[in-house]
């Protein structure tokens, strides 16, 4: 979560301005906390979503959308997504990103780009990318401080979760170069959840969250177990096939045909500056139906001095990016699969990124899900977070936390153990008979909580009072499948008689149907205790207290009651 030597530029609390910092591969986001209300910043051009972009033209540095908008006219001396290269050698990284930009190259081993950052007749400049990176954050920092009217000293930035300790040891170098201190280095998943949790009407409660984090040029999709405020994530998954960018090629590939049919010897695709303004406009229209039905693509010159104009509905759009989206299915399904879970066992998903905004990934989720599952996208919830801004947000808040401690106090408290400290695999409950004598299982601590934990439940005694038996096991979940039973035949049909062939059709797709319920599954026993003359009405306290070792101490006392019976389980 930390690393050493994050806050080496040994800033004073008392003197410490923090900021969140969201920083991708394709975009980065910058935010602070207003009155403990997580507020994102706009850099000078009012972009909230920054893309990760530097570009050089007569010595003039340009970042952000102005630099995007160099792609077409000076494709070489601009550098795009080199976040990911940060404390990679040369040999193990993929360029494809950077076809249509300042190309990556071998310097010593490690990753750089040669630029012309100067004004013209000056030799051009071999810049390494921790260097490109440092000249990013030192823009995003200027922006930050110009809005919030002082020198922004600190920040929290979020990582992916399988960046390398050398890609983090090499990220903070890069920000202390920027003058900026990294008080922690957060996990982009966890602090999408921050970001939810931390609202004033969220509840705390234990939860299995899923978070897909589907940005531009990767996915990330992490199972995290929310469990007293503690988060353990439980699995990962990353992806580089599908994400905005393949979007973009579903989306070109269709208006470089269109251009085709009326110009058929003239592919936009095969020359570079064709390429970047076919590229931008399909961004463009991508952008434009996550927010409407249709979208117009409109280019002036875009191949051989031929201007271009056409639209595209959603519905079209949906049906030639279907394959991407069912990519992002298959992503989400296998790491849920990976973490030994079921979709029934997913209490919330949390869609973070920009590609998060399209409409049709969140509603093939709402299908994916049972009901009960919240799905938090703009598509499927009207209190959803802008997916945009979730990361950014949710390191800003964990910056205000943390912003008034001792940079030594910060590493021990955020020591990377948090998120693999043990948890509990199974739950542990209590049993009860239902009123036909069926036992029921009734979780007190929930499975994946981390230890130590503690947690208190009151069990209501039989009515007439009495001895109370509590029997405190081991639970775990199990998905109940029920298959329909064939229909009847109605009005004395016998089996093979005719009937209309559409009908039977209808007929025999509904028995395919099958109901999937979470059922508790009781597992070993752990202990039983019984609580003598409980009173009419009266409820039994159970008490279960698991430590760090994993040793279970348990307590049972009838409420208002004296005395009690504890007792405790060693350490497997």
């Amino acid at each position: 979560m930390t690393e050493k030597g994050a806050g080496q530029l040994g800033v004073s609390p008392s003197d410490r301005c923090a900021i969140g910092i969201s920083f991708g591969n394709s975009y980065s986001s910058i935010a602070c906390t207003i009155d403990d209300s997580p507020v994102v910043i706009a850099n000078e051009d009012g972009d909230r979503q920054i893309p990760t972009i530097l570009s050089y033209v007569d010595g003039e540095e340009y970042t952000g959308n102005q630099a995007k908008a160099m792609l077409i006219r000076n494709p070489k001396n601009t550098v795009i997504s080199f976040k990911d290269f940060l404390g990679q050698e040369f040999k193990s990284i993929d360029p494809t990103h950077c076809h249509a930009a300042a190309h990556p190259q071998d310097a010593n081993g490690t990753v750089s780009f040669t630029i012309q950052d100067k004004v013209e007749g000056e030799p051009p400049s071999t810049l390494s990318v921790k260097e490109i990176s440092t000249r990013y954050l030192r823009r995003l920092l200027q922006s930050a401080s110009d809005y919030l009217g002082k020198k922004v000293t600190s920040a929290v930035i979020t990582v992916p979760t399988n960046f390398t300790e050398s890609q983090r040891e090499a990220l903070i170098r890069a920000a202390n170069d920027a003058e900026l201190e990294v008080l922690q280095l957060i996990n982009e998943p966890i602090a999408s959840v921050l970001a939810y949790d931390a609202r004033p009407e969220a509840k705390l409660e234990d939860k299995i969250i899923v978070v897909a984090d589907l940005g531009g040029t990767r996915s990330d999709v992490a199972v995290v177990a929310s469990r007293g405020g503690l988060y353990t994530i439980l699995a990962t998954a990353h992806d580089y096939e599908f994400a905005g960018v393949h979007l973009d090629t579903v989306l070109m590939d269709h208006f470089a045909k269109e251009f085709m049919k009326k110009n058929p010897n003239v592919d936009p695709r095969g020359n570079a500056r064709s390429l970047a303004k076919l590229k931008a406009e399909s961004e463009a229209a991508k952008k434009a139906l996550s927010i409407g039905t249709n979208a117009s693509f409109s280019v002036e010159s875009l191949a051989d001095g031929i201007d271009f104009q056409t639209t595209i509905n959603r519905l079209r759009y949906e049906t030639i990016a279907r394959k991407v989206f069912e990519g992002f299915n298959r992503l989400v399904e296998g790491v849920i699969k990976k973490a030994g879970l079921d979709v029934l066992d997913i209490d919330e998903v949390i869609l973070s990124g920009g590609t998060s905004h399209t409409p049709r990934i969140a509603n093939n989720f709402r299908a994916i899900f049972p009901e009960t599952t919240s799905i938090q996208a703009p598509a499927t919830s009207a209190t959803a977070i802008n997916p945009s801004e979730l990361q950014a947000r949710g390191a800003a808040l964990q910056a205000s936390l943390i912003q008034e401690y001792e940079s030594d106090d910060i590493e021990q408290s955020t020591h990377p153990a948090v998120t693999t400290v043990k948890h509990i695999t199974n739950a542990i409950g209590v049993i009860s008979l239902s009123g036909d004598g069926e036992e029921i299982f009734t979780p007190i601590i929930a499975p994946e909580t981390a230890v130590p934990a503690r947690r208190t439940v009151h069990i209501a005694a039989p009515e007439n009072g009495g001895d109370v038996l509590v029997k405190i096991t081991e639970g775990g979940t199990h998905i109940k499948v029920t298959k329909p039973e064939p229909k009847p035949k109605e009005n004395g049909e016998k089996e093979g008689e005719d009937e209309d062939e559409d009908d039977s059709d209808f007929d025999s797709e509904e028995e395919e149907e099958e109901h999937r319920e979470k059922i508790w599954k009781i597992g070993t026993t752990l202990a039983e205790a019984a609580v003598r003359d409980v009173k009419k009405g009266g409820k039994v306290e159970v008490t279960i207290n698991v430590a760090g070792d994993l040793a279970v101490t348990i307590t049972t006392r009838a409420v208002g009651g004296k005395g009690g019976v504890r007792g405790t389980l060693p350490a497997p």
